[in-house]
Parts: structure tokens; sequence; C-alpha cells
């Protein structure tokens, strides 16, 4: 079929090119060992469409288009490379002279993973970058989020994202990290990364930042899928089974989560005969392997699909087993202390113990500088003052959060909740 021009070729490339430059990257960093070059072909890939597709139409299969282009940019530029023919020759006789005859089993070992995006994941947590410089540059290789966006995730100046990036792109080029999933203690040793990488992704498709659209679906797909390959990879990871849990259990929510204009639909106005049970039978499912690996207390990830897990089995909103939920907000809060893991708790005492002792705990957070630009702690705090009959703060502080937001369509359900409509979380 010939590719027919669209109405507007520039919107198409850009979505098609957010989707799609985590794998055009991943793949061409496999090619060339470096991912700072990576995303600068894939960005070449990305002009080179924006200069054709209006022109040409756009192809039947945009992604591939972008591969092909990237990878061709990638193979000149070996080609540019003045000891490129020196390096291959010297690598094909060391081979020739070291490498053992290849096993039958080596063709099968189940140790080994065949997934760029798993090794670009492995890569840019490698243990030469600080925590925040792995989890920034991975949200931008691999999640396809722009320094924007993940500065708003992070709670920090998009200065300081921008250079974490630069710097880490920087680090792994001069310390020759090679682009691989490692093995023994070095994988396990950047698991941790690698989980808080994976959540971050998903939490970005979940709940977007920013933009005119509440999901990103491709996202929680991708990462979901890449926490169902860890799980294979590493059966024996309690956190791995969690994490991996919490992912099925909110992607079951999905479809349930907008309705047809793309509008955000509250926890408590979801229709959950929408929900997907395959899902969520994956969710309890790898909880359960998540308790059966554990040897001591459960972990964080563990704790949240335990939470999930609760919200998963009440057929109706009002059968939600609160108690169990803000039970379990109090062990994560000691397991892994947090202001956000705080705000969510206090939301659970409050649908047990009412809004008075929940609004204590909001405030005691909203007294630090923490959170002082997240937009959930003001629209955590309406919905209490609402409850309480405090409707004028109620109202300031739904208004506050509709300014502190990013995403559109989170800022028009801020603002109808500061014109009267009830709601809570999504």
């Amino acid at each position: 079929m010939t590719p027919q021009p669209t109405a507007d070729p520039h919107g198409t490339i850009e979505t098609v090119f957010r989707i799609e430059s985590p794998r055009v990257i991943a793949a061409v960093a496999r090619l060339v060992r470096d991912v700072g070059i990576a995303e600068e072909l894939a960005q070449d890939a990305l002009v080179a469409a924006l200069e054709q597709w209006p022109r040409d139409g756009v192809p039947d299969n945009p992604g591939a288009w972008l591969m092909a282009a990237a990878r061709h940019r990638a193979v000149d530029l070996i080609r540019r490379r003045e000891n490129y023919a020196r390096k291959l020759a010297e690598i094909g006789r060391d081979l020739e002279r070291t490498a053992p005859p290849e096993e039958p089993s080596a063709l099968h070992d189940p140790d080994a993973i065949d997934d760029d995006l798993l090794r670009l994941v492995f890569t840019t947590c490698h243990p030469v970058l600080s925590p925040q410089a792995r989890i920034a540059l991975t949200l931008r290789l691999l999640g396809g989020l722009t320094t924007p966006e993940i500065a708003r995730a992070f709670l920090v100046p998009e200065a300081t994202v921008a250079q974490r990036i630069v710097r880490a792109k920087r680090t792994l080029a001069t310390r020759n990290v090679a682009f691989e999933v490692p093995y023994g203690p070095d994988r396990a040793a950047r698991l941790g990364s690698v989980l808080d990488v994976i959540y971050l992704i998903f939490n970005e498709g979940y709940a977007a930042t920013a933009g005119d659209d509440w999901l990103r679906p491709a996202l929680c797909e991708d990462a979901l899928r890449l926490a169902r390959v860890l799980s294979g990879l590493m059966p024996k990871e309690p956190e791995v089974h969690g994490l991996t849990s919490l992912l099925e259990f909110q992607a079951s929510r999905a479809a349930a989560r907008t309705g047809p204009s793309g509008e955000p639909i509250l926890l408590k106005d979801q229709h959950r005969s929408r929900w997907n049970r395959m899902l969520i039978a994956r969710g309890i499912a790898a909880l359960d392997r998540a308790g059966a690996t554990a040897t001591g207390a459960p972990g964080p990830y563990a704790l949240q699909a335990a939470i999930a897990a609760c919200h998963a089995h009440a057929y109706a909103y009002e059968e939600t087993d609160w108690k169990t939920i803000a039970t379990l907000y109090g062990l994560l809060s000691a397991r892994s202390p947090s202001p956000v893991v705080e705000l969510n708790r206090a939301v659970a005492v409050s649908m047990v113990e009412g809004p008075e002792p929940a609004l204590e705990i909001v405030d005691a957070i909203a007294a630090g500088p923490a959170l002082r630009d997240y937009h959930l702690l003001p629209s955590v705090r309406g919905d209490l003052l609402l409850r309480l009959g405090r409707t004028d703060e109620a109202r300031a502080e739904f208004e506050r959060a509709a300014r502190l937001t990013r995403n559109e369509r989170e800022r028009e359900m801020l603002l109808k909740r500061a014109a009267g409509d009830e709601g809570d979380e999504a």
C-alpha cells in the first residue's frame, strides 16, 4: 500500500517517535556501544522523517522505517571510523584463537537475555552512575520522556535533570561501559535501580505528568513487559515478583480509568466490571510468588502489590478493605519512608478513622519542603477539607493543585472539583 499524506503529519511523527524511540535507541546502542550516540542517531532518523513523511506520506510501518533509518546511519558511522577494519580483523583473529566450540546448551542459556530494551536498562543503571542519574537517563532513553517530564517526576529543576543526563551519557562513554545485561553479583547489585526505573516508567504511562493525555499505554506496556521478563530471569527474587504483581494490578484498571473523551475517571466512580480479570489473576499469582520466595519481611514493591490486591479483591468501592490498606501503608512507611508514601497512608487513614486525623498527617507533610510543588498534596488536602465541610478552603486547594499539574486532563478534573464536583484518587 502506498503511504498517504496525513492531515497532521508532524503530530503523527511526534507520536510515533515517542512510542518507538526507546526501541530504536536500544537497537542502535547495541551496534555503536554508546547510548549518547545512539540517541543522536535516533534523532537523525526523526529529522529524516520530518523531511520525508509530510511529502511522501506516513509509511505503513513507521516504527520499522525509523528503525531502518537509524540503523543505516549507525552502519555509516561505524564505517567512517578509521580503525573499524583493523579492530574487526583483530577481533576475528582473537575469536579464532580463543573461542571454544559452541555447545548446544549455550543456544538455550536460561540466564541470557536477548532483549535490547533490557540491555539498555541494565546499562544505564550501571554503578558508575549515581542513582538519580541512572533513573533520569533510563527514563529519557527507554521511557521516551522529555527533560521537563523527568524533572516533574523527580520534583527537581529541569536544569538539574539536563545536567544529570549529559553527565551520565558522558560517563558511560568515557568509562567504556559495556552494553549488556550483567551476570552474577553485578546483576544483583543493579537490580534495585532497574526495578525503580521500570516502576517510574510505568507510572508515567499510568498518569502522565504532562500533555493532553491522562494515559500513555505504550509506556505501561513496555514497563510491564520488562517486569515480566525479569520475573522469568530472576525467579528467586521476591521484589521482582512484587513489582510485576503491582504493575499487573495497576494495568488491570486501565480501561476503566478514562471516559469516552479521555477524561480521567476517579477510583470510586470506575466500573469495576471493566477491570481486566486476567491481569488481576496474573497479579495475584505474582504476589504469591513474591511471598513464596521471600526469606524475611516483604519488600516495598511486595507491600505495594498487597495494597493493590486489596483494591482488586473489592468488587465495589464500598467493599474496599481500607483497614488492611492503612496497615500495609504503615508497614511500607516504616520499610521505605517517603512523603509520598505518607500522603497515600493519609488517604487510607481517612477512610478508616475519618478526615480529621488524616488532615493532621497531610499538614505535617505540607510543613516540609519535599512536596511543596507536588500537585497531589493540595489535591488530597482539598478532598479532606471538603469532607470536613470546609468548602472554601477545599476549593482553594483544588485550584492550587490545578495550577501545579502540567497534565491538561488532570487540570480539567481538578478545576471541576474546585467548582463543586466530588471525587477521589484516580
